[in-house]
């Protein structure tokens, strides 16, 4: 069985940093695609950031682009998102998403994991 697991959300200022990661766990296989989406109550869901270990390529949201990176420690089965330079449209709930299937461009994925929560405060 597949599971998700983020952590490193918290509350930081306009401008600050945030690492979020997630542990990956359950792919009988190590080239499944993986990535992150964020939520707004009321408003749809967004994929931020998505890459695929069979090849390493990645996409990322507009809204993000030049502030946020993803990245892989195959070792540990681990994702990262790294957010620089955040703003206060910046706070959701993020989202561990993956799936078996190849995907890059933050399409649809089966497994999510609980969610972790990004606040940044004007």
């Amino acid at each position: 069985e597949v599971d998700l697991v983020e952590s490193g959300g918290g509350l930081v200022r306009t401008g600050g940093s945030l690492r979020l990661s997630c542990v990956a766990s359950g792919f009988t296989r190590d080239d499944y695609s993986i990535g992150w989406f964020r939520q707004v109550p009321g408003k749809e869901r967004e994929g931020v950031a998505c890459t695929s270990r069979a090849d390493g390529r990645t996409h990322f949201a507009d809204s993000v682009k030049g502030r946020f990176s993803i990245s892989n420690d195959n070792a540990s089965n681990t994702v990262y998102l790294q957010m620089n330079s955040l703003k206060p449209e910046d706070t959701a709930i993020y989202y561990c998403v993956a799936d078996r299937y190849y995907s890059v461009y933050c399409e649809a994925y089966n497994y999510w994991g609980p969610g972790t929560q990004v606040t940044v405060s004007s």
